[in-house]
């Protein structure tokens, strides 16, 4: 039997897809200074027009961007919602890792004053004479 995706893990999957590729997050904190054309967004990477329509295509499915026509002008917008969604999937994960590194905190706290106990009682026992 084959397991239905849930449609909200599924758009997780494709955030996280369009995420990992450096070329995408960098057009993506290119967005962030508000709405630009392609031309604006293509200036900085040496790569062609096609290519990174390629790459606002898998924003565009990732539901990342946004992008409209006004005449000759074809702006695109970030869309922060897939985001906020991955960040609060994410959330979970960093609790889970503060408290295991609390965890790990505590220990070596307790290994470190122990290890400092066994010095003191070694420099005791130095000390006497037999």
């Amino acid at each position: 039997m084959v397991q239905q995706e849930n449609p909200a893990t599924d758009r997780l999957s494709a955030t996280f897809a369009a995420l990992a590729d450096p070329t995408r997050r960098a057009i993506l904190a290119r967005l962030c200074a508000g709405e630009t054309s392609v031309s604006a967004i293509a200036e900085p990477f040496a790569m062609s027009l096609p290519a990174i329509s390629k790459h606002l295509k898998v924003l565009e499915r990732a539901g990342l961007i946004a992008r409209s026509r006004d005449a000759q002008w074809r702006p695109c917008r970030l869309m922060a919602g897939p985001l906020k969604d991955a960040a609060d999937w994410l959330k979970e994960y960093r609790r889970f890792w503060e408290e295991s590194f609390d965890r790990l905190d505590d220990y070596l706290r307790e290994a470190q004053t122990k290890k400092k106990d066994r010095s003191r009682i070694k420099e005791k026992n130095n000390g006497r004479k037999e």
